[in-house]
Order: structure tokens, then sequence, then C-alpha cells
């Protein structure tokens, strides 16, 4: 979670007590100690009423934000503070954004089941093989990036309607045979699950509380795209000469993605981009592009891909470049008559360790030579030939020239 850039100032001691949908009844001894003696109790209005009468003074704050928490907490320094979070306060939950408002030594957790862990253990699956997908993080499009044959996955935070929404998708996908299974109500005393194969799925009103299992289950038509770069075209509804499946790989090899950092890809079909975020959950991407309508195609593809958190800046190169964020990596596909300007914003803007390549056709050579001879790295040049049927002749793509770089 991204609370809170800065501590609060005070020399506040918090007790965060994870609790779950069985309430009072399912606390550990310590968790009930800790809320005893506690002078305010912190929490949505929920998880207040699920407690018996203690002296404590009730706070609750709006829905599930924790917007409100370093306001709250700031009035009462001093006193003895527990926070309720469902399950686990450090999976997902208000643990993290705590430790850096106050410091890690000014927080105690005292953590209960997360709804993941009591999910696989319905299921009977290992919770360190399963894939969690947080919709509080993003929209459903995310799922289709994670859609492989044998794959189990959580699906957590979303509304009344997501598993409907989870079916749909994996059956437009070619995953219609993968079991669907939601829990509502997950460790309370009217638990409920509901579970059957996507394309047999009942779409219904659920609880908001719920979670999605998948066991992911490939149909025989079914076309799946793996994490790694080099995506076949027919992936992309954008369609860009120097972005076929090998230029894209071979641009990857020296991009060299990196989990949580950022790229920009300056002047492509944001497929460079697209295979970035899809390397790793938390890598960040933007697309420059100079027009709305590639815009748009860029955004289709991203969403269609599973990695609609894939940001696209509309604007004149160079200058729409002078705003952006510093990034780790810059991929550039820019015209001839472009590409000593987008490389003089681009290379002083890369971070530290930064990495940089150029994907560009032979009129470049003089540019990226004199750049290579300034800065090193390596300067490529690949042709790729093909025979769509046996027996055919060889049909040549455009030679690509790429030159890879880190500067410093």
């Amino acid at each position: 979670m991204g609370w809170w850039p800065l501590r609060l100032p005070c020399s506040l001691v918090v007790t965060v007590v994870g609790i779950g949908a069985d309430g009072w009844d399912g606390l550990t001894p310590a968790a009930r100690a800790a809320l005893t003696g506690a002078e305010v109790i912190v929490g949505a209005a929920e998880q207040l009423a699920a407690l018996p009468g203690l002296a404590a003074r009730p706070v609750p704050w709006p829905g599930r934000t924790a917007d409100a928490l370093p306001a709250i907490l700031a009035d009462h320094t001093g006193s003895r503070v527990c926070v309720l979070a469902d399950g686990d306060p450090m999976f997902l939950g208000v643990g993290p954004g705590l430790a850096r408002l106050l410091g890690p030594e000014q927080v105690r957790v005292i953590p209960a089941p997360s709804s993941v862990s009591l999910a696989c253990a319905r299921l009977g699956w290992p919770v360190e093989q399963v894939d969690v997908i947080d919709l509080a993080d993003g929209p459903i499009d995310r799922l289709h990036a994670d859609l492989a044959p044998g794959r189990r996955l959580v699906v957590l935070g979303g509304d009344e309607h997501s598993p409907n929404e989870v079916a749909m998708i994996l059956t437009t996908d070619g995953f219609g045979d993968s079991t669907v299974t939601v829990f509502e109500r997950l460790g309370g005393p009217v638990e409920r699950r509901v579970g059957r194969s996507a394309s047999r799925w009942m779409p219904g009103t659920f609880d908001r509380s719920n979670l999605v299992a998948v066991d992911c289950a490939a149909d025989p038509a079914a076309v799946w795209h793996p994490r790694v770069a080099g995506l076949p075209g027919a992936a992309f509804g954008a369609t860009d000469p120097l972005a076929g499946p090998e230029a894209r790989a071979m641009a990857h090899a020296g991009l060299a993605p990196l989990p949580g950092q950022l790229l920009w890809d300056v002047g492509g079909h944001g497929g460079v981009a697209i295979e970035w975020m899809r390397h790793h959950p938390s890598c960040r991407a933007m697309v420059v592009v100079p027009e709305a309508e590639r815009a748009d195609a860029v955004r289709a593809d991203a969403r269609a891909l599973g990695v609609p958190a894939l940001e696209v800046v509309v604007g004149a190169l160079p200058g729409v470049l002078g705003g952006l964020p510093e990034p780790h990596a810059v991929h550039v596909a820019v015209d001839p008559a472009e590409l000593a300007a987008v490389l003089d914003l681009a290379l002083p803007a890369l971070r530290t360790g930064g990495r940089l390549v150029v994907s560009s056709v032979d009129a470049d050579l003089p540019t990226l030579a004199a750049r290579q001879a300034e800065l090193g790295g390596t300067l490529t040049r690949f042709d790729v030939a093909r025979v769509e049927n046996a027996g055919e002749n060889w049909t040549s793509a455009t030679p690509v020239l790429q030159w890879a770089v880190r500067p410093r």
C-alpha cells in the first residue's frame, strides 16, 4: 500500500490486532488482552461491532479506507491504541502503512489467519504456490496475465459481481474448464462456499466480502501467453514493424526488467512496455506516443494482456519527456529525425544503473555509432526471415538496428 510518505510526528505506540469473520471468538488470548487493555480502539464499524463491551473508546473510520488513520492517531498521542485489521495486517493490510507512519519499533502486530490462508486450508492448496490478485490495486483485467494451465489463483478485494466477472474472463480466454470456488464470510459462523467450472457458471449476486479461488485448466484450443518477452505479433492489436517477437525479446535482453522498476517506452506501439509489466506485477511502465488514436490501441492491448495499469502519455517529442518521473530503463523507437533529441533528454533522465535500448533502422546508424563511441554499449543489427508454409520462399522482415547501453 502507498499511504503516508512521512512518519507521523508523535511517540505513539500502536497495537494492530487482526480479526476475522468469527470476531471476538476467534481471537487469541494475546489479542484479547491487547483489546481489553486499550484506551482507544480504531476500526471499521463492523469490526468494532464484533467486540464485546470493552472499556476502550471505539473510534470508527469511514469504510475500509485507512486514509483517516494519521489524523485519528495524532488525536490520541499518549493513549494505549489498538487498530483492528482484517486477518493478517501485514498481508495486503494496514500493518505496513502503520510501520512507515510510526516506525516499525512503534507498531506491535498480532495477526489472525488471512483469508488467503483460510481458503487454501479449505481447498488443500499450498499457500506459497498460489498467485494472489488484489482488486483493490487495480481492475479485474489483470487476471488475463495470470492465466496459465495448472496455476492456482486467489482473487481478493472485489465486489458482489466479481465472481461473475472472473468466470466470464476465464471462459472468453479459453479457460472455461477451470474450477471457480467462491467463499463468502470466510472463517465466520455463516461461511458459504459455491464452486463449479467457469463455463457452467450461474451468474448471481454474492456477499461483498467474497474471495474467488481459481484452479486454472486450459481448454484444448486455448491460446495463453507466458510472461517472457517475445509474444507473437497476433497477441497485439497495434502493429509495429520494429516490434516483432524477436525485436522485443532482444530489447528486453538489454533492458533487463526488474521488479518494481519503471520503464519509458518512447515512440513505439507499446509492446515492449506491456511485456515489461508482464514480467512482474510490480513492474511499471509509461508509453509515450504522439497521437490519441495510437494511445487508445496501446491501452486496449494492455487490458487484453493483463496490464491495465500501463500509463500512456500523449504528447510531442522530445518535450513531453521533461515532466515524466525518472526511469530505471528506457526503450526508444522513434523516427530518425527525432532520435538525437530524444536521446539528449532520455539519457540524463536515467537513474544510476539505468539501461537504454534503441530499436531502429539502418538510417540511424551514424547517430547510434556516434553515441556508442561516446558512451559504449553494444550495437547490433539483426535480420529475420520466415517461411509461412513448407516449400515457400523466405520472407524477410525489416532489419532492426539496436543499441543497448548502461551509461552510468
